[in-house]
């Protein structure tokens, strides 16, 4: 027995040996795999973030871009639509004001969940699978409101209330599916031009909102004239084509977004398959397509994972969490006068008497002469101040860096937003100065897209790590809509204390106010340009990958 007991603890003994010895070896060997992986990872890097600008890139911009033209075409068609709809539906010609800020607001508030929950789904499911969801939900609900109708148990502004905020879901989540789709396929030294070109598609959307409305209210002239006043049929059909009309550069748009590719670096970073990102990278820059065999075996490395213990790690570091708060406050103060500006020019141009009718109010030749100048000043705001501020941008953003754009356009804005309010009185008082009103009302336009509109946009779809750029951008732009609802809901209550738009003056004042913490809440972000996003993620990038965890 003993003999036999000494001979089983050698046995025992060789086996353990041996066993340390293969362990040693799978670990050298896991190692060395990981070593090289690691190396592949931040070659293909690279290969991207060093890449010449291509027509794939212009895809991007474009695919990417016809989506925010729709964003800003449905937001800001309300701002006419809400006085057509006034006519229709509204008593004395105009809706009351919890009606028209609910049709206003709607939009905002979808926006807020929708940048929250597609925002964490890009970096859950992945940025392919998330994009032209959105879109689809845009497209169905702009249909729905060209179709709502008045009912006994349900009114049409209810109804319209509910499709707007629907709307708002998916135009809300366009914002990270967009924002980290061409962030992270864009080269180091074109990738503030690329998001700013995405961006800027905004500024035709408000165009396209107001040449088309101008477009429908001159083809029913005839039609709105010989109505009685106020014209509610002919009036009827040009909201309705106005609003959906929006659907159709979605649709346009749907095809070219269910086919693009998922980003190499969701691949690579969330889906840790490092050998399927090299081949995409390989595939997209050469022909701008890429390729997936299912039957391939799949590595997977070992890396940083997205969980709620991670998140709060990462972000329990001040450096981090600095820059989430920056960029979320930012969006925030800029948002309140960017939309309570944005969804009340027609209440703001009213109010300082800027091409309003100069016939008898209770006419339908008032009603077509009022409709036609708010196209022609929402016209008039959106070639003189927004579109030339985001093309300005686009000059700069790469050399100048982005830190300095909004730093300086928060600056500017503060002090145009002081001048219009405090000196609001004078500059009202005649047609003669109410020009020069205009003209500092255009200018806000201007620095609001050539500064934090813009800027704010950007920043948050480069200086987060993958696993949480997506996450991280709806939280920011949230924080934005947050302020858009506020300034919406703010801006409907305090418009009229005094007189009917005798609150004007105070608003500009409070604008001014908030575009002063802008400021200071510019000083926590970093300057993104011509960095890696990696680097930006403030993530030691040699030894990312760990090991590899299996094939599959």
């Amino acid at each position: 027995m003993r003999a036999s007991s000494s001979t089983t603890r050698v046995a025992m003994a060789s086996v353990d040996k041996i066993a340390s010895e293969h362990g040693s070896a799978y670990q050298e060997k896991s190692q060395s795999n990981a070593a090289v992986l690691d190396e592949r990872r931040r070659a293909a890097l690279a290969e991207i973030d060093n890449a010449p600008f291509s027509w794939f890139h212009i895809k991007v911009c474009l695919v990417a871009g016809v989506g925010f033209f729709t964003d800003a075409y449905d937001i800001f068609a309300i701002n006419i639509a809400a006085t057509m709809l006034g006519y229709v539906y509204g008593k004395n010609g105009a809706l009351s004001t919890w009606q028209s800020t609910g049709v206003k607001a709607a939009t905002p508030v979808g926006n807020l969940v929708g940048q929250v929950v597609f925002g964490w789904l890009a970096d859950r499911l992945g940025r392919k699978r998330m994009y032209g969801v959105e879109l689809m939900i845009m497209i169905i609900a702009t249909f729905g409101q060209a179709l709502s109708g008045q009912a006994p148990a349900v009114g049409i502004i209810g109804a319209l209330i509910v499709w707007r905020f629907i709307m708002g879901v998916g135009i809300g989540g366009d914002y990270p599916l967009s924002a980290i789709i061409s962030s992270e396929f864009a080269a180091i030294h074109s990738r503030g031009r690329l998001m700013t070109a995405v961006f800027a598609f905004q500024g035709w959307g408000q165009l396209a909102s107001a040449i088309v409305g101008l477009v429908v209210v001159s083809a029913y002239k005839s039609e709105i004239l010989e109505s009685a006043y106020p014209a509610a049929k002919p009036v009827d059909y040009c909201w309705r084509i106005l609003i959906g009309l929006g659907c159709v550069p979605g649709l346009v748009a749907l095809y070219f977004r269910l086919t693009i590719p998922e980003t190499p670096r969701f691949t690579m970073d969330i889906e840790r398959n490092v050998i399927q990102a090299s081949k995409d990278i390989e595939n997209v820059i050469t022909t701008g397509t890429y390729v997936v065999d299912e039957d391939a075996p799949i590595q997977r490395v070992k890396a940083p994972r997205a969980t709620w213990p991670d998140f709060r790690a990462y972000f329990s570091h001040w450096r981090n969490l600095k820059v989430i708060i920056g960029t979320a406050y930012s969006w925030f103060a800029l948002d309140i006068a960017f939309y309570g500006l944005g969804l009340n020019n027609s209440v703001i141009l009213t109010a300082i008497n800027f091409g309003n009718p100069t016939t008898t109010k209770n006419t339908s030749l008032y009603v077509w002469e009022n409709l036609k100048n708010i196209c022609v000043g929402n016209l008039i705001l959106s070639v003189a101040g927004l579109i030339p501020g985001y093309w300005v941008t686009f000059l700069f953003i790469d050399t100048w860096g982005r830190k300095p754009i909004q730093l300086m356009g928060f600056t500017v804005l503060t002090i145009l937003f002081v001048i219009m309010g405090f000196a609001y009185d004078k500059l009202t008082e005649n047609p003669q100065v109410t020009k020069a009103f205009v003209f500092l009302y255009c200018l806000t336009n201007f620095f609001q897209n050539f500064g934090p509109n813009t800027t704010t946009f950007i920043v948050p779809g480069e200086a987060f790590p993958t696993r949480y750029r997506s996450t991280a951008h709806g939280i920011s732009a949230a924080s934005g809509k947050l302020g858009a609802v506020i300034a919406q809901l703010g801006f409907g209550q305090l418009v009229n204390i005094g007189g009917t738009n005798k609150f004007v003056k105070h608003i500009m004042e409070i604008f001014a106010f908030f575009m002063l913490t802008g400021i200071f809440s510019t000083l926590l972000i970093p300057e993104t340009k011509q960095k890696t996003l990696e680097d930006l993620s403030n993530e030691e990038q040699r030894g990312y990958i760990t090991g590899t965890a299996g094939t599959s």
